[in-house]
């Protein structure tokens, strides 16, 4: 089933060329959740997408994988795992990629939570 609307202005790049134009994280009030918002530049073919939150010591606090995603504007809440104190400084970090190619792109941003 096809979602897009059949825009011919929207030129659909294919996989090779298919990017993270933008990635935003915004932590939530509370301490224990991320919500981070994905742009993707249009696709032909519905790439994967891993998300990668790790604390500063490195270790996972929390992750998520969208599978095929049928747009190119993400919105996803994470939630850190940790069962103690959570503010610090984390890495968000997001990985395009495809089955058969691989990572195609990857962005990664500094996320303060308090």
């Amino acid at each position: 089933m096809e979602f897009f609307i059949n825009d011919p202005n929207v030129q659909r790049l294919p996989p090779a060329e298919t990017r993270l134009l933008d990635l935003r994280a915004e932590p939530d009030a509370d301490g224990r959740r991320v919500r981070v918002a994905l742009d993707l530049t249009p696709f032909q073919k519905r790439p994967d997408i891993e998300l990668t939150l790790t604390d500063k010591d490195g270790a996972v606090a929390a992750e998520a994988s969208i599978i095929e995603p049928v747009g190119w504007k993400l919105e996803v809440t994470l939630h850190i795992r940790k069962s103690d104190a959570t503010a610090g400084k984390y890495t968000l970090v997001a990985n395009l990629s495809y089955p058969d190619m691989g990572d195609v792109d990857r962005r990664s941003l500094e996320v303060e939570v308090s």
